[in-house]
C-alpha cells in the first residue's frame, strides 16, 4: 500500500477517529487504526467494539491496500510536524514506512483482516435531519443521564422517534429532561438507547450542515459530512418517565434566569457539602433561597422578585441538581410548576421555542420541617 497525503488533514481525521480507541485496549488491535484506501480516498475506521468512528481523508493512492497502524504514536508524531505532504509506505509484513521533507519513520502495523468488521446496517430505519437539531438533542438531555451501572437504561439518552415528532429523554432520578422536537420525524416509529458516552463522541465529530441517522436493532449510526459513527445500543427497557412528572401544578413561579442561578450557586456555597440542600421558600412575588451548614456553623439566605401568588410553600432541592436544570433553560425568565413540597418541581422556559419544547423536573429533598 502506497499513498500520499497532507499531514494536516490527517491529524485532524486521526484526532476525529482517536476518540474511539480505548485507553486500555482488550485486544491489542483495538489500539490501532485500520488505514484502508477506497474510491480513490483513504478511509481512517477505529472502534472500542462499542462505538465505530469512521472518517475518509483526501489523499493520493499510488498503491490500493490496507493495513492496521498503531493510533497514539502515529498521532502524536503527527501532531508535532507542521502541514507537508507525508509519503506512507507499507510493505508484505506491515511495517510502515513515512517520510517527510525532513525525516524518515517507521512503524510495525498489523494486517488489516484482523480489525474487527463494522456492523452491518441493513434494513435500517434512515432519516435526515440538520445537524443542529442533533447537537441540540445531546446538549440539553446528556446532563441528566445516570452514572449508576446497576441501571443500564438510564446510563443512556432515551430517543423516541416518531412519525411526527419526536422526543428525547434523559433522567437520573434525581433530574429529569425531556424534549420534544416537532421537526424530527420518520417514517415509522422506533424507539431506542444511545450510551452517553458515545453521544458524546458523535457530538465532537459532527461537522455538517446534514446529518443522517439509521437505526437497526442493535446499532445507530449517525453520518455528518465525511464522518460516520456507529454505536452499539442499550439493549434494555427505559422506565417509563411519565408517571414521575406531576400533572397538578397549580402553584407557578416566574423568575429571572440568570438571577435565580447566581443565587443558587452562592447560597449553595454555604450548604452542607455532604446534601448539598438549598430551601426555596415561596411567599407572593418573592422567593428566598436559603442553606445551612450545621457542622461549619454558616448560613445564607437570599430573596429575588418573581410572579407568585399561590398560598406560600417551602420545598427542598440538591443545589447542583437545580443549577444543571436552570443552566440548561435558554429563556432569559423561567417558569416553575409545583404541586406539593414532596413531588418534583417542574422547570421550563417561560416562552418555548416554535419548533421545540423542553421540560426538566428535579425532585425535591426532604426538609427538617415537614
Amino acid at each position: 500500500m502506497k499513498f500520499n497525503v497532507s499531514s494536516g488533514d490527517l491529524v485532524q481525521s486521526l484526532s476525529a477517529v482517536a476518540g474511539a480507541v480505548p485507553a486500555k485496549a482488550t485486544m491489542p488491535i483495538l489500539e490501532m487504526v485500520l488505514f484502508e484506501s477506497e474510491n480513490g480516498k483513504l478511509k481512517l475506521t477505529a472502534t472500542d467494539l462499542e462505538v465505530v468512528i469512521t472518517e475518509y481523508v483526501q489523499a493520493e493512492i499510488e498503491q490500493e491496500g490496507a493495513v492496521a497502524i498503531p493510533a497514539r504514536r502515529l498521532l502524536e508524531t503527527l501532531r508535532q510536524l507542521p502541514d507537508i505532504p507525508l509519503f506512507f509506505e507499507v510493505d508484505e509484513r506491515y511495517n510502515i514506512k513515512f517520510r517527510t521533507d525532513r525525516g524518515t519513520y517507521k512503524l510495525a502495523g498489523e494486517n488489516a483482516d484482523e480489525y474487527p468488521e463494522s456492523p452491518s446496517l441493513d434494513g435500517a430505519l434512515t432519516l435526515t435531519t440538520e445537524t443542529e437539531i442533533i447537537k441540540k438533542a445531546i446538549h440539553k438531555t446528556s446532563f441528566a443521564v445516570s452514572t449508576d451501572d446497576l441501571r443500564p437504561a438510564m446510563m443512556g439518552v432515551f430517543f423516541q422517534i416518531g412519525t411526527e415528532s419526536s422526543k428525547i429523554v434523559a433522567t437520573d432520578g434525581h433530574r429529569l429532561v425531556k424534549l420534544v422536537l416537532n421537526n424530527l420525524s420518520a417514517s415509522e416509529e422506533r424507539n431506542f438507547i444511545v450510551p452517553d458516552k458515545a453521544l458524546n463522541l458523535t457530538l465532537k465529530t459532527l461537522d455538517d450542515q446534514r446529518c443522517t441517522i439509521a437505526v437497526t436493532r442493535d446499532h445507530v449510526s449517525f453520518r455528518s459530512g465525511k464522518t460516520q459513527v456507529i454505536v452499539r445500543l442499550i439493549n434494555e427497557t427505559y422506565p417509563n418517565y411519565e408517571t414521575v412528572i406531576p400533572q397538578d401544578n397549580e402553584k407557578t413561579m416566574i423568575v429571572n434566569r440568570d438571577q435565580m442561578l447566581a443565587t443558587v450557586k452562592r447560597v449553595s456555597i454555604f450548604s452542607s457539602s455532604s446534601t448539598r440542600q438549598i430551601r426555596l421558600q415561596l411567599n407572593e412575588n418573592e422567593v428566598t433561597i436559603c442553606a445551612e451548614d450545621i457542622d461549619m456553623s454558616s448560613e445564607a439566605r437570599e430573596s429575588i422578585e418573581c410572579e407568585y401568588t399561590a398560598e406560600p410553600m417551602e420545598i427542598g432541592f440538591n443545589s447542583r441538581y437545580l443549577a444543571d436544570v436552570l443552566g440548561n433553560v435558554d429563556d432569559p425568565e423561567v417558569l416553575f410548576e409545583f404541586s406539593s413540597p414532596n413531588r418534583a418541581g417542574i422547570v421550563k422556559p417561560s416562552v418555548q421555542d416554535e419548533d421545540s419544547e423542553i421540560l426538566m423536573l428535579v425532585m425535591p429533598v426532604m426538609l427538617n420541617s415537614y
